[in-house]
This record gives C-alpha cells, sequence and structure tokens, in this order.
C-alpha cells in the first residue's frame, strides 16, 4: 500500500488493536469543545495532507483528512466554488476530516443543505484495521448503507477518516446583506411567509434587535428582492463572524448552548440571551440555568440542545431504540471500541 494512501495512520490503528489501547483521534483540535472527555493515544491526522484530486467542471473535490480547511476553501474559491454547508472553523487549525466529523453547517444552511449532503465518499480505517473505501466521488453511487455519509457528526466513534471526497457548488455571483428593523416575533413571522416564496434568500438571523437577511444569486433576482424586502444594506462579512462565533454575543461569560428546532417554531421564552439563526431552526443561548431546564425547553419545543462546553456531556440524550441503533453500528464498525470512546455518548 502507498504510505500516501494513510499507512502510517493504519499503523498506528492496527498497534493500538493488537494492544486493545483506545484511541483519540485530534485534527486541527478546533472543536474540542464538543462532546465529552477521551482518555487515549492521541493520533493526529495533521500529517496527513493534500488535495489528491479537483475537477472545477465535475464540481467534485477529494482531500486527504488532515488538508487544512482554510486550504480547500482557498482552492475553491480561486475556482468560483465553495462548500455550500458553509462549515464553521472555530479555529485556524480546523481539517476536513475534523469538518465532516462534527458536522457542523453555517447560516445557508436551511436552504442549501448539511455537510453530510455534500459527502459523496469517504476513505476510512476501521475497527478491523482495514483500509476501506465507501461511495465514490458521484452523487449517484449509492448501494447499500450509505457509511461515507454517517461519518458526518459521528465525531470520530466509527473509524478514522483518511480521505473525503465532497460535492462544490459554484459562487453566487451576487451578495447582499439587508438589516430590517424588526422585533422577533415579526422577524419569524416574517420568515415563515417569506419560505413560501420565490425570494433568493440564504441566511437569516435576529439579534434581539433586527432581523439580518442575506441575498444570493443572480443580479436581477437579488436587485428585485431588496426593492420588494427594503431594510438597508451591511457588511456581509457579519456571516463570517456568525458563522465563527465571533459577534458580540458569543463573548458573554455564560455557556453557550444550541438549540436545534423546527423551522415553523416561534418565539421561545429562555433562561437567558438568545440569538435566532437558520431562519429560526437553530438559536444559540446564553445561559447558566441548568442543562436539565434548557434540554426539557428544547424537547418541548420539538427539538434538542447542546452545550458548547469543554468536558461537557453536551450530545442530546438518545432514546432507548436510538441508543440500541448507535451501538449496533458500532460494534461493526469498531468491535473494539477503540476509536475516540465515549466523545459523542458515555456508552458507546
Amino acid at each position: 500500500m502507498d504510505r500516501d494512501l494513510g499507512q502510517d495512520l493504519l499503523e498506528q490503528v492496527n498497534q493500538a488493536l493488537n494492544r486493545r489501547t483506545p484511541l483519540h483521534i485530534q485534527g486541527g483540535n478546533s472543536k474540542a469543545m464538543l462532546g465529552r472527555p477521551v482518555t487515549g493515544q492521541v493520533i493526529d491526522t495533521r500529517g496527513h495532507r493534500g488535495i489528491v484530486g479537483y475537477d472545477p467542471t465535475e464540481l467534485v473535490l477529494t482531500a486527504r483528512a488532515g488538508t487544512p480547511l482554510r486550504e480547500v476553501e482557498a482552492t475553491l474559491y480561486e475556482a468560483g466554488q465553495m462548500l455550500a454547508c458553509e462549515p464553521p472553523h472555530l479555529g485556524p487549525e480546523a481539517t476536513l476530516g475534523g469538518m465532516v466529523a462534527a458536522g457542523l453547517s453555517g447560516p445557508r444552511r436551511p436552504w442549501a443543505g448539511s455537510v453530510r449532503d455534500y459527502v459523496l465518499g469517504t476513505r476510512l480505517i476501521t475497527g478491523h484495521g482495514k483500509l476501506l473505501r465507501f461511495g465514490g466521488e458521484v452523487m449517484k453511487n449509492v448501494a447499500g448503507y450509505d457509511v461515507a455519509r454517517l461519518m458526518a457528526g459521528s465525531f470520530g466513534c466509527l473509524g478514522l477518516l483518511t480521505e473525503v471526497s465532497l460535492k462544490v457548488l459554484p459562487r453566487p455571483r451576487q451578495c447582499l446583506g439587508l438589516r430590517l428593523e424588526m422585533s422577533t416575533q415579526q422577524a419569524l413571522a416574517a420568515l415563515a411567509e417569506w419560505g413560501r416564496q420565490a425570494l433568493p434568500i440564504s441566511a437569516a438571523c435576529h439579534d434581539g434587535e433586527a432581523l439580518h437577511l442575506r441575498l444570493e444569486g443572480g443580479e436581477g433576482s437579488v436587485r428585485s428582492a431588496r426593492e420588494r424586502l427594503g431594510g438597508e444594506a451591511f457588511d456581509t462579512g457579519f456571516w463570517q463572524d456568525l458563522r465563527e462565533q465571533r459577534l458580540a454575543f458569543f463573548t458573554a461569560p455564560a455557556t453557550l448552548w444550541r438549540l436545534s428546532l423546527p423551522m415553523a417554531c416561534g418565539a421561545l421564552e429562555l433562561p437567558g440571551q438568545q440569538l435566532i439563526d437558520w431562519g429560526g431552526a437553530q438559536r444559540w443561548l446564553k445561559s447558566d440555568a441548568p442543562a436539565s431546564i434548557i434540554r426539557a425547553l428544547a424537547a418541548e419545543a420539538g427539538g434538542h440542545a447542546t452545550a458548547y462546553a469543554p468536558g461537557d456531556d453536551s450530545s442530546a440524550p438518545l432514546g432507548p431504540l436510538m441508543l440500541r441503533y448507535h451501538q449496533a453500528l458500532k460494534r461493526q464498525l469498531d468491535p473494539q471500541g477503540v476509536f475516540n470512546p465515549g466523545r459523542l455518548y458515555a456508552h458507546l
């Protein structure tokens, strides 16, 4: 096997399997605040980096898992393309593998899809000590279980990613930010109405005082939408600051919570300061209230809550049926339980 295909990583995994040593998979470590603490031998993916295939005409990019996310995005930018799911870096060392493992998406997510939607294929070292390929490099290449997309949001608990193939998209020709003065309830009602109309909205956030919109598309459609919606233009760098949690809201000393909710969810009374993202489907909350209260409020609204706090059991609790499925999948791909044990859930 060519060492470029992950021979060094494969050898480390097999040594760990032979010794029954848990492995703590780590890339840029920019998402360390998520999940439960892992005790194990660190296996660092950053040495396994580089774009191995990119065809702008086919809208497909393949790169090794340790490739810096900024390098991937810079390459796409030069070709007029982008990662449409707008994944947050949350640190300068963020890697492509970490992007997939965390499964986090940015402000464009409700309109363009999640990280999982753009994963075409992966190379994965399994708990059987084998380097396998799942999926492919075209959207229709799916047979049986879609293991490649299962890696999105798995936090390394199912195996060690060595390579990822992604679908990419052209960057919009026109981008405009709008700020509209309105209350939270007015904003959510307006977004529900606009969601049934052909408007080029690609991001929507309410900061407690005003609704911020991003319009993207052709010059004519963006101009027409602006004339219809009104408001004042503002710096579109706002969306990158939101994605990277650099807005003033995120600097408050309280614990940061992410609530994932149904799109039609209205205004919620929550114990703390709120920032509404994803047109209402994602609520950021700064609060020192007990986790049980915050999770109960999210569940009552039809969603779940995740804490962004180092060492916290941040994952939403699983019901008995879902836990059984997760455990069965873990046994199939990682029978000895060496990959990031307990990172996602205590029982995995």
